[in-house]
């Protein structure tokens, strides 16, 4: 894999867990090492953040949050001192505008003739009296950077239909999963009189919408209804418990599991199932060899589940959640099928490593250039 021959710093909000394993690894990419900026989220937001990194240098720095919902801000106001003292040979931002402190660290960055690169999910769909003026605002920030990364195929279409050149636009499909070591895990097939096990993975929340799929579970026919297993914790976990023991004893809820147990689960597992938004968990299920239902999101869903390996349904929609389960229960022969093309998808095109080889191309082309 080729290397990034500088120091480069990069900005995020807050740093969660799962996006550890990708900065240490485009960390390694760096000749001249990584230092990473990131403050703490506020308390309901309910992110598990890292606290250290293996091989990039981090610090928990400040966050100033400011109001909430569609007028949310954020301030970092250590940002220019943290350049300062790490002075990189090239910085990446997240490209959202409503982080204050950013327009700063690009004219320090501008001062120094050194490039900017923004990193984001996508520019947003604005509507109502101001959609104007923060339509206006977007494309004026985002014509900053010398190039734009995207989470999605999606999210590099929304900045290239704010004008932004395609050219400066690059997508690093968003992995939070190494590339499968060893080979296919292959799942045993069931006997008739065996229940498929359909499994979701994640915070236990609200919208994550277990609820409705413990209501879809309950309304299949008797023959094809699954047991479900529940990992993870939540503020929901005892109010979800109490509707599965109401409507569908078939459930289990594990709580947290990590490691050997965890990894027994997935491979005991035929089906996984996220039907709410949010929720990462996806790709380390088709790095099981795992068919995948998923909610349709932030478009980060769209380079990983196709119709060879899954299916995505409208969020909060209990019917098409029901016809996915019905259709994908039917047929275990064909979930074997659909999970090894899961685990093709994410050994071959979406992994950490894929990731930072867009990352290290970007930097190493802007470098270039300057």
């Amino acid at each position: 894999m080729k290397k990034f021959p500088g120091r480069l710093a990069l900005q995020q909000r807050v740093l969660p867990h799962y996006r550890a394993p990708f900065f240490d690894t485009l960390a390694s990419s760096c000749e001249g090492g990584l230092s990473l900026f990131a403050g703490e989220p506020r308390a309901v937001e309910h992110i598990s953040t890292a606290k250290s990194l293996r091989n990039a240098q981090y610090e928990t720095q400040k966050n100033i949050h400011l109001f909430k919902g569609s007028f949310y801000f954020c301030y970092q106001p250590n940002l220019i001192n943290w350049l300062s003292e790490t002075n990189p040979d090239a910085l990446i931002l997240e490209a959202n505008p409503r982080y204050l402190a950013a327009p700063s660290a690009i004219k320090w960055m501008r001062k120094r003739n050194r490039p900017i690169i923004g990193w984001g999910l996508g520019a947003p769909q604005h509507a109502g009296i101001l959609a104007g003026l923060q339509k206006k605002n977007w494309i004026r920030f985002l014509n900053k950077f010398d190039a734009l990364i995207a989470y999605s195929r999606r999210g590099a279409d929304d900045y290239a239909s704010l004008g932004i050149s395609k050219e400066k636009i690059f997508v690093a499909p968003n992995a939070v999963a190494h590339k499968p070591k060893g080979g296919l895990l292959t799942h045993p097939i069931r006997q008739d009189y065996e229940a498929l096990n359909a499994l979701f993975v994640g915070r236990l929340q609200e919208r994550k919408k277990i609820d409705n799929l413990l209501r879809a579970s309950a309304s299949l026919p008797k023959d094809i209804q699954p047991n479900l297993w529940i990992v993870g914790e939540g503020p929901a976990r005892r109010s979800l418990e109490a509707l599965a023991h109401k409507i569908y004893p078939n459930a289990r809820f594990f709580g947290e599991r990590h490691g050997a147990e965890l990894k027994h689960i997935w491979a005991e597992a035929d089906l996984f199932v996220l039907p709410g938004t949010g929720g990462l968990a996806v790709q380390e299920a088709m790095s099981y060899a795992l068919p995948v239902i998923v909610a349709r999101g932030d478009g980060t869903q769209d380079d990983l589940v196709r119709e060879a390996n899954g299916w995505q349904i409208k969020s909060n929609d209990l019917g098409a959640l029901k016809s996915a389960l019905t259709n994908a229960l039917q047929d275990q022969h064909r979930l074997r099928r659909m999970g090894a093309e899961s685990w093709r998808i994410v050994a071959e095109e979406v992994n950490i490593e894929k990731m930072v080889e867009v990352f290290v191309e970007v930097l190493r082309g802007k470098i270039a250039s300057v």
